[in-house]
């Protein structure tokens, strides 16, 4: 048969690829899609830890890489790199904004970041490329990340799959409370307030004595924000709403006093501004204001403000300006006097929510629970592992002619190991457990013989151990893990100790 050469393949147009949709439809669900990725991926807060991603991937990068506050700070620029590389493909310099900012004490009521260098100032003054300053984990930063690697939290593929991240960190402290948060996402945004930790908790303390108190009742120990560069909170209204309802309106006031110079003439001193006012900005527009004569009476205004004294901004007065009159022409026309819009928007459940003072204290008990359970499963688990290779160890040292001599008689290590399980349970090797204290059935229930992992852990056993002495130490060692997994299984069965342990944590 004649082969056919001539064969063309079907030509197609890019007509017959083309998928006709809705344009309303494709561009609802499309923009659905994107607004869903912005809040959940980008600009809202988790309510458990109070991290958005960009600040959990430093922290947890920072962690991974040893950076604990009693260690040498490291260059920003490796933090970066590694933060980039590993968990967050995006700009190099959002990852090193968002990491300046957890340095800079006038934005963080608790800096979470010890940082090295120039990382900026109050006056808008930014920080100094990544490639010269330098930092490490903060001590309070490190009780966010405590016991992270005992499976406390739930960890996702990273965005290549090739290492695994924390979903949420296992912070022991509620962050989102303590240092707020604010962020524009796609038809919603955030803005949280910051407040004392002693107060927050207290307040959580009250929660757990009380699990019927509601906002009021809490409002006696959470009494207001608490910002980082002070002021003077002005009127309360605004404040109870936001604590009530997770919507509200606080007014703030820079704090300033007169003081009278040698010469007689008076001086108006600012010694702490509002929230996320810029000193300069703030001392050329008082100069605006006194140059187009909206303000009279101020000769001169210096910003003589500095890293060892904080703030100080000086106004010096005529002879004919009065104090008190200035003072609340400054309040009326600068940023000396300043209103934030409190809207605690906040991701619980994977789903943005408006959250009042109780709603952010019970979502943060609620994870410290699951925390400490989860903990609690993992530390039972390593322990009754390390007492089952303890308990072959002493099974072993009770026999340990008859070991050596099966070792001796055995061709490989596979061989040597299934004489030993055969033997052990031929002859029931068994524990006296008179030698223990607190041991019974139900706490920890021992083999007869021995099992294939203590059956190995006793051919990988060093010789120094089969001595009296270390006889001595391994039967304190297993007494002690006795002692351990009587207390977790105590804390797994009670929700009143576990309650005890979040206290304790919250205080210590």
């Amino acid at each position: 048969m004649e082969e056919n050469n001539n064969l063309q393949p079907e030509q197609t147009s890019d007509n017959d690829r083309i998928i006709k949709v809705n344009i309303e439809e494709q561009m609802k669900t499309a923009y659905i899609d994107y607004s869903m990725s912005v809040i959940v991926g980008r600009a809202l807060p988790d309510a458990r830890d109070g991290f958005k991603p960009v600040h959990r991937r430093v922290l947890f990068a920072m962690n991974e890489l040893g950076m604990s506050h009693n260690k040498p700070h490291k260059k920003s620029a490796r933090v970066v790199g590694e933060v980039l590389g590993k968990y967050h493909p995006h700009g190099d310099q959002s990852v090193y904004a968002a990491m300046v900012r957890m340095a800079q004490e006038w934005n963080m009521r608790y800096k979470l970041i010890d940082g090295q260098g120039n990382f900026g100032n109050q006056d808008g003054d930014d920080a100094a490329a990544m490639r010269y300053t330098e930092a490490r984990l903060e001590k309070l930063a490190e009780a966010m990340l405590e016991d992270i690697e005992k499976d406390t939290v739930d960890f996702q593929l990273n965005f290549d799959d090739s290492l695994e991240e924390p979903t949420v960190l296992p912070t022991r402290i509620p962050q989102l409370l303590v240092n707020g948060s604010s962020g524009i996402a796609v038809g919603m945004a955030t803005n949280m307030m910051p407040h004392n930790l002693s107060e927050v908790i207290d307040g959580c303390i009250a929660y757990i004595e009380n699990k019927e108190i509601d906002c009021e009742g809490l409002m006696q120990f959470v009494k207001a924000p608490d910002f980082p560069t002070g002021g003077v909170i002005f009127g309360m209204e605004g404040v109870r709403q936001g604590l009530l309802t997770g919507r509200g309106r606080v007014v703030v006031r820079g704090k300033c006093h007169v003081e009278t110079k040698a010469s007689g003439r008076e001086q108006i001193i600012i010694t702490e501004v509002p929230y996320q006012v810029n000193r300069d900005m703030l001392t050329d527009k008082i100069g605006q204001l006194v140059n187009d004569k909206t303000i009279e009476g101020i000769s001169h205004v210096n910003n003589e403000s500095n890293k060892r004294e904080g703030t100080r901004i000086v106004l010096d007065l005529k002879r004919d300006g009065v104090a008190n009159v200035l003072m609340n022409q400054l309040f009326k026309y600068t940023e000396l006097q300043t209103s934030f819009g409190i809207n605690n928007v906040a991701l619980t459940k994977g789903r943005p929510k408006i959250m009042n003072l109780k709603d952010l204290i019970v979502e943060f008990i609620e994870f410290r629970m699951e925390v400490i359970i989860r903990r609690a499963k993992y530390e039972l688990k390593k322990a009754e592992e390390k007492a089952h290779i303890l308990e072959g160890y002493l099974k072993a040292l009770d026999h340990l002619d008859e070991v050596i001599k099966l070792i001796r008689g055995s061709r490989t290590p596979d061989e040597a190991k299934e004489a030993l399980i055969a033997k052990s349970r031929e002859e029931v090797w068994y524990l006296d457990k008179s030698m223990f204290s607190d041991i019974t059935d139900d706490l920890y229930k021992q083999e007869q013989g021995l099992s294939d992992a203590q059956a190995k852990a006793i051919l990988e056993l060093r010789l120094q151990r089969l001595t009296g002495m270390e006889r001595d130490k391994i039967i304190a060692e297993f007494n002690e893990l006795i002692k351990n997994i009587k207390l977790l299984k105590a804390l797994l069965a009670s929700e009143t100790l576990r309650y005890d342990l979040i206290t304790t944590e919250l205080l210590e």
